[in-house]
């Protein structure tokens, strides 16, 4: 047999050999935990990702500062800042953050409101942080619980928290959070977007209203209220109305009523429930 018809007779172990090693199960494995590391990496950056990232509304330059929630861009649209209620320097802490600036309005619906201002999320530049996470850290306002989002509304809640923990601010003032307890100094606030805290005493329904009564005299004590069709979004977010009763909550939004100062409650993040172990904000 010549050199040549010898080694075409030998079977062709070189490349089977190649073959296995490329499914052999220590490459399979390797393989599987890359596609793994992979999908972790996905996944942690889905995770990490800045909230409030709506869609972009446009762009434009800051020439002026309305109110303490509403901005004008050089192209002559009013933007009202959501998700804020203003305090007595946002105005001034507006001006100094924003005018002259580059700004990126973001929002899941660019519907104008009744008075032709368009709302949104504010951004400076590049920046992934929204101009009224930045008022909030510094206490330069207070959360108005209508961002829809959880995420959002979990940073934006965040950010006010840290402020009232360091006391900045708006929370300097021993003043800023109202006790249930002192029915008198809500109602002082009246027409005000303010923020209470209480232990609600009874839950009771009137018709097609809930009342949370923090008081033992219903008709002069605080209370907060709920209508029926604000209910769903308290199911929707797990909590049962009736669950309420003899817990201490957090509960935010404009002061009604006559004889005694009323919060009507139309999402259910204007109210928070408080731990027993977390620190009270009230004055003592």
């Amino acid at each position: 047999m010549t050199e040549c018809e010898e080694a075409s007779s030998r079977p062709a172990t070189h490349g089977l050999k190649l073959e296995r090693n490329a499914t052999s199960p220590g490459n399979v494995t390797r393989s599987l935990i890359l596609i793994a590391a992979a999908l972790l990496v996905l996944a942690s950056r889905d995770a990490l990702a800045a909230p409030c990232q709506f869609e972009s509304q446009g762009e434009g330059r800051v020439t002026a500062i309305i109110d303490g929630r509403s901005v004008r861009l050089d192209d002559g649209r009013e933007v009202r800042l959501s998700g804020i209620e203003p305090t007595a320097t946002t105005k001034q802490a507006l001006a100094s953050l924003l005018v002259g600036r580059d700004v990126t309005l973001r929002s899941a619906d660019d519907t104008p409101d009744r008075y032709g201002r368009q709302g949104g999320l504010v951004f400076i530049g590049e920046s992934d942080t929204p101009v009224q996470a930045k008022l909030l850290a510094q206490g330069e306002a207070i959360v108005s619980a209508e961002i829809a989002d959880k995420d959002c509304a979990a940073a934006l809640m965040s950010s006010e928290a840290e402020a009232r923990r360091q006391k900045k601010g708006n929370w300097a003032d021993l003043s800023a959070i109202k006790n249930a307890e002192s029915p008198d100094d809500i109602l002082a606030g009246i027409g005000r977007f303010v923020v209470v805290e209480g232990k609600v005493l009874s839950v009771r329904q009137a018709g097609a209203m809930t009342y949370l009564n923090f008081g033992r005299n219903w008709t002069r004590g605080f209370a907060v209220t709920i209508s029926r069709r604000a209910l769903p979004a308290f199911e929707n977010a797990g909590v049962a109305i009736k669950s309420l009763e003899n817990r201490r909550i957090r509960v935010r939004g404009w002061v009604e009523g006559n004889t005694g100062p009323r919060i009507d409650v139309l999402r259910a993040g204007q109210v928070e429930l408080l731990s027993a172990n977390e620190p009270t904000g009230v004055r003592p």
